[in-house]
């Protein structure tokens, strides 16, 4: 398998003991054991590096006091699935955010928040050791600044859309003080996020582009741009996204200046054995190398939503038996049933088990008969390595792909009304890719094509929230207006602080 980051997790996870720090909640700011080993460490440039790749690490993290999969969880909040699961209090925190049931004490926004904070504060500690490492070079401080700051405005970004109103935290602070902290506008969020990210841009020694082989997985200077013009898209900045995100897509069906490119086939975006392909432009790594049971919960290195998506007790060819969450609704499949993405997007087992005697699955909570494709749990990529085979599978996640950019980008262009065949280029080179003919360039055009596009790849909830579709779309499911758009402050971290609820909540 290729070498990645997450790789260097399993390596160097002994030797990093910040790892232990901060796994469930912000407001945990120092090491477990004292002080006095976060001081002691950093003293070199390999022990740097070490706080580098635990400042990427909570980006795959799926479970916390729960399972807590971000995208299966923004999968089963928007209209493209259901919770699923065995019953509807299998995993309740799932089926609350399906049916917008959410409370202050009963939800998943715990361990979203903390696996963001986890990540800020590594990244803040990390920022604050690398002035007086002596064997660091100028070139290795210059890029390592650019990756953290580059995870840190990742990690905010995640929380403005998630809560809203969060504190802003971007420097080591004592334990004292985070109880006086209060939350931030968020528009004083954004602002950090573009200074992060513009500043991470800047740096000369952040890459244009990595080798797969040796560091697939770490940010690159396409990857800042596009988060970049992602973050300027949700401001309604359309003249500032449609031109960082042009400099990522370059010419429409082309490669770009970073290299990426449109995959011919679009099944081969999702596969283990494609990882670091050339649509890929940020991309969350898993791995089967760390062979983990369950002792590893809270740090699992594979992808445990595959296991939780595929159909339960399945017993028929092609998959292995799941836990039956995320099936896909009626809308989604009625929607992209004459698709060409289809059968790349949904596994239609109704249709697999009624075509041989002997074949069957259990038909869980919310079943329709059809479940996510793109992350299905295939005999194929089964762990054989060793540990148990369902939590170590080695599907990656792609948080930004080129096709991604390209449908923002057009956005971007429609809402300026300008260079509107640059808009219908891109919308027609999303669609050519798998043979379908061009539309008249549009927000409702570039919309429908984004939901089919990206289904099941949890980035619908936040397109529906942001675009002012959710009060319609999502109202059949229980989505409150004013409400529902962001999750409450998890109530652990908000008693005793100076942090106030969300509306509603």
């Amino acid at each position: 398998m290729k070498k990645s980051y997450k790789s260097y997790i399993v390596l160097f996870i002994a030797a990093v003991s910040i790892l232990a720090a901060c796994k469930k909640a912000f407001l945990e700011v120092h090491p477990v054991g004292g002080t006095a080993l976060e001081s002691g460490y950093y003293k070199n440039a390999a022990e740097v590096f070490n706080g580098l790749v635990a400042t990427y690490d909570p980006l795959g993290s799926e479970t916390g006091g729960t399972y807590s999969d971000k995208v299966g969880l923004l999968n089963a909040a928007s209209d493209d699935c259901g919770a699923g699961g065995g019953s509807a209090t299998d995993q309740v925190n799932w089926a609350n955010w399906d049916n917008f049931t959410v409370t202050v004490g009963q939800g998943p926004q715990g361990d979203l928040w903390g696996r963001n904070y986890t990540g800020i504060y590594r990244a803040n500690l990390l920022l604050s050791k690398m002035e007086n490492v002596p064997d660091l070079t100028a070139a290795q401080k210059g890029r390592y600044t650019a990756e953290v700051k580059f995870l840190r405005a990742y990690y905010y970004f995640d929380l403005v859309r998630l809560f809203k109103n969060v504190p802003l935290i971007t420097a080591s602070i004592p334990t004292a003080e985070i109880y006086n902290i209060p939350q931030a506008k968020p528009e004083e969020v954004y602002a950090q996020i573009e200074k992060d990210l513009t500043e991470a841009i800047a740096e000369a020694n952040l890459p244009n582009t990595v080798s797969a082989a040796t560091e697939g997985g770490r940010v690159t200077k396409g990857a800042a741009k596009a988060l970049l013009g992602k973050v300027y898209l949700y401001e309604e900045k359309w003249a500032a996204a449609a031109q960082q995100l042009g400099d990522v897509n370059g010419t429409p069906g082309g490669t770009s200046t970073y290299g990426y490119k449109l995959l011919s086939n679009f099944g081969d975006i999702f596969k283990p054995t494609n990882k670091f392909n050339s649509e890929s432009i940020f991309e969350i790594v898993h791995t089967s190398q760390a062979r983990q049971d369950w002792n590893a919960w809270g740090a699992f290195e594979g992808n445990v939503m595959v296991q939780m998506v595929g159909p339960r007790n399945y017993n028929g060819p092609i998959y292995v038996t799941g836990w039956g969450f995320c099936p896909l609704t009626t809308e989604l499949v009625n929607a992209i049933k004459n698709d060409p993405r289809y059968p790349y997007t949904a596994a239609n087992i109704d249709s697999i088990v009624n075509a041989a005697p002997g074949r069957t699955y259990e038909k869980g909570y919310q079943n329709t008969g059809y479940f996510i494709e793109k992350y299905a749990p295939k005999s194929t990529y089964r762990s054989t390595l060793g540990g148990v085979a369902d939590l170590n599978y080695p599907y990656d996640y792609i948080e930004i792909r080129l096709a991604d950019t390209y449908l923002m980008e057009a956005e971007a262009l429609v809402h300026t009304g300008s260079n509107t065949p640059r808009a219908q280029a891109l919308l027609d080179a999303v669609r050519a890719r798998v043979g379908l003919a061009s539309v008249p360039v549009s927000l409702p055009s570039i919309y429908n094509e984004r939901r089919l596009e990206l289904a099941t790849e949890g980035h619908r909830f936040f397109d529906l929230v942001r675009t002012g579709q959710a009060a319609t779309v999502l109202a059949p499911f229980g989505f409150k207006t004013g409400k529902n758009e962001y999750l409450p402050i998890p109530l652990n971290d908000l008693n005793n602080t100076k942090l106030v609820q969300n509306a509603g909540y």
